[in-house]
């Protein structure tokens, strides 16, 4: 079992920065390639960015060159910074955690980030 713990959403303004961290417990960090989605309103939840535990990274065409996900093995954390934001980046914003092996996956309770234009 993975528990995920969310924070650092909240209000923005189109073209500032947000960063969102997710705490992992529970488990083996490395052990698991971690992500962030997101979800807005009557829209199916899509992918944002993932990370493998040796940091390779894989982004939406949409957040290319605005948000950088990163992890800190030794914290058990990961982070997405997102700048230049959009009123499109609008949605709650899920940290997922996939096993490697079992591909098992675990959600944190999501973490609102609105942008206003």
């Amino acid at each position: 079992q993975v528990q995920l713990v969310e924070s650092g959403g909240g209000l923005a303004q189109a073209g500032g920065s947000l960063r969102l961290s997710c705490a992992a417990s529970g488990s083996i960090f490395s052990f698991y390639r971690m992500g962030w989605y997101r979800q807005a309103p009557e829209r199916q939840r899509e992918l944002v960015a993932t990370i493998t535990s040796g940091s390779r990274t894989n982004y939406a065409d949409s957040v290319k060159g605005r948000f950088t996900i990163s992890r800190d093995n030794a914290k058990n954390t990961v982070y997405l910074q997102m700048n230049s934001l959009k009123p499109e980046d609008t949605a709650v914003y899920y940290c997922n955690a996939a096993h490697i092996v079992t591909n098992t996956n675990y959600w944190g309770q999501g973490t609102q980030v609105t942008v206003s234009s």
